[in-house]
């Protein structure tokens, strides 16, 4: 029996059920992973570190066994593997349960039915499917706090041992010419490291973060200048790490605030996961239909400088620097800056998403949207439309000394603490003896937040308004 082994965002050799079971089961395997350029996003660094990460994962399996590449439509790669391979039967995966994934995994379920092969797939990615967790109606949940006192109570899954089997894996490359395909593109790739790449890097960052930083992670991860969150989300969004062996590892940890901090974090990751599996669309609209009329801004010159990091409040320029330099953005940060995209701007989320899927190196679908829509207040249990973030006194509070802003926005370095938050408050005679002139070394504020803060109030409840006039059927 030959059986195929799929990887897609599970790479690594360890922890892994579906790679689990294909060598349980099977007298040959191969090794492989299917290059989509339809899938393809264009100047994106989320693609880049993606696709760094599965060369990485393709030259550590290539060491002593082959992933072999196929590269082209989905269906066409398959289907020409199948003419390879007469004797291919069985095919494993980890699958998806929502967005893309789920609808390409669904299509492939019916194009292996035809073509005769049996499908092995298994829910790999959380610690709990989505649809694993429901309400007393036996509804997916729409609040948080009463699906985490469900999900804390249930046991979780454990590690799974892959017994690798040289002798089982076909070594010999398939379709060379895929593979030369893959190495071109390859090489297209920036020559910019993001982070340490591959499931050894993985283990290490989660190593560092028990031993130095779980136990202070209540307060410290708040605190950007600090560098103290867990630095996991992109090893989990590619799979080098699995989730299973982040829960069992941070279980062997003494208790502490901060460990209880972080499982309630992880714990999110499931939640928004069941979200987008229960809301297939909320990528394209809002989740509470009244906010669905809202009037957005449409000042492409607004966007662009909420983009860039120029936007004359500090702390936002800041995280839009970090996040455009570093493919990474601090998650209070991220609160921040879609707080003042969505309602200091006025302008869609969805505007902010579609830039955070380009430009997030630890982009996940379900985290990212779920996240763009709890601070725009049109997600499930989001933040209340008339909670509207004051930029400065985040600023103020999160990074009160100044060094976040001073790192990542080094016009400003030499400003005393006074005016760090807000260097508009300086009077012409401050602005030169510190060197920075408003306007040409430095922006003044886009908006005025007091103002921005009344219209955006005016239209959440227009469109509270306008939602009770339209008949349901609209």
């Amino acid at each position: 029996m030959t059986s195929v082994m799929w990887f897609r965002r599970d790479l690594r050799l360890e922890d892994n059920t579906a790679l689990y079971h294909a060598f349980e089961d099977s007298d040959e395997v191969i090794l492989l992973f299917q290059v989509n350029p339809k899938q393809f996003l264009k100047d994106s660094t989320n693609q880049h570190a993606f696709f760094a990460s599965v060369a990485h994962f393709q030259t550590a399996v290539n060491k002593k066994l082959h992933l072999q590449i196929l590269y082209g439509d989905l269906e066409e790669s398959f289907g020409k593997l199948k003419e390879n391979l007469e004797n291919w039967d069985r095919i494993y995966f980890n699958y998806d349960e929502r967005g893309f994934g789920a609808e390409r995994d669904q299509k492939m379920r019916e194009f292996f039915k035809k073509n005769n092969i049996v499908v092995h797939d298994y829910m790999d990615h959380h610690l709990h499917g989505a649809k694993e967790i429901k309400n007393q109606s036996g509804d997916p949940y729409k609040v948080y706090t009463p699906y985490y006192n469900q999900w804390k109570q249930l046991a979780k899954p454990t590690p799974v041992k892959v017994k690798l089997s040289s002798e089982k894996v076909v070594k010999d490359s398939l379709f060379a010419e895929d593979e030369k395909k893959f190495e071109e593109l390859c090489k297209d790739l920036p020559d910019k490291s993001f982070y340490k790449l591959g499931s050894k890097a993985a283990k290490q960052q989660l190593e560092h973060f028990l031993l130095e930083d779980v136990v202070d992670y209540t307060k410290a991860r708040d605190i950007p200048a600090q560098d103290r969150t867990s630095r996991l989300s992109p090893y989990l969004r590619t799979g080098e790490i699995s989730i299973r062996t982040v829960w069992q590892q941070l279980q062997e940890t003494e208790n502490s605030a901060g460990k209880q901090t972080f499982e309630k974090e992880l714990c999110w990751r499931d939640f928004y996961n069941m979200i987008y599996a229960a809301n297939p669309k909320q990528k394209q609209q809002p989740i509470q239909t009244n906010f669905q009329f809202i009037q957005w801004s449409d000042n492409q010159d607004h966007l662009k400088k909420w983009q860039e990091g120029k936007t004359g409040y500090p702390i936002v320029d800041a995280a839009m620097r970090q996040l455009n330099q570093t493919g990474w953005m601090h998650n209070r940060l991220r609160m921040i800056v879609a707080s003042f995209l969505t309602k200091d701007l006025l302008i869609d989320w969805r505007e902010g998403e579609k830039y955070f899927q380009k430009s997030l190196i630890d982009y996940d679908p379900a985290s990212n949207i779920g996240g763009w829509q709890w601070g725009a207040s049109t997600g499930t249990d989001a933040v209340p439309y008339f909670r509207i973030f004051n930029p400065t006194t985040q600023s103020e509070r999160f990074d009160a000394s100044g060094d976040f802003i001073r790192k990542y926005v080094p016009e400003l370095k030499d400003l005393p603490k006074k005016f760090i938050h807000q260097p508009d408050k300086m009077s012409e005679d401050e602005q030169a003896e510190y060197g920075v002139l408003l306007g040409e070394d430095y922006p003044s504020p886009i908006v005025n937040h007091k103002e921005a803060r009344r219209k955006a109030l005016s239209a959440y409840e227009g469109s509270r308004e306008f939602a009770k006039e339209v008949p349901e059927s609209e």
